[in-house]
C-alpha cells in the first residue's frame, strides 16, 4: 500500500479500530503489537502515524525531529537509523511505503 503523510497520520493510535503505523526511511511498519510503546500514553506515541526516521537517527523525541528528512545527519546518526531499521524489520511487518 502507498500512503501520503496525511494518510499515514490516520494510523496514530487514536482510533482503536485501526492499526498503528510508524514509517522509517519511507517504509511503513505495522507496530500495533507494540502498542504499549506506540499507542496513546506510550513512550514513543509521538512517532505513531509519522515517519520517525530523523528522530530515531538522532535519538530524539523532539517534535521538529519527527520527520523523514535525513539531510545533514552524521555518519554515526545514519548508523543508528540503520540499527533501528533492522530492529523494526525483525519485529514488525512492512505494510507499505510513504509517497510524496
Amino acid at each position: 500500500m502507498e500512503f501520503t503523510a496525511q494518510q499515514l497520520g490516520q494510523y496514530n493510535g487514536s482510533d482503536p479500530s485501526k492499526p498503528i503505523y510508524v514509517a522509517l526511511k519511507g517504509r511503513v511498519f505495522d507496530v500495533t503489537t507494540g502498542s504499549s510503546f506506540y499507542g496513546p500514553g506510550g513512550a514513543y506515541t509521538m512517532f505513531a502515524g509519522k515517519d520517525a526516521s530523523r528522530a530515531l537517527a538522532k535519538m530524539s523525541k523532539n517534535e521538529e525531529d519527527i520527520i523523514s528528512s535525513l539531510d545533514g545527519l552524521s555518519e554515526k546518526e545514519i548508523g543508528v537509523l540503520n540499527d533501528w531499521e533492522k530492529k523494526f524489520e525483525a519485529k514488525y511487518p512492512v505494510v507499505g511505503r510513504v509517497v510524496s
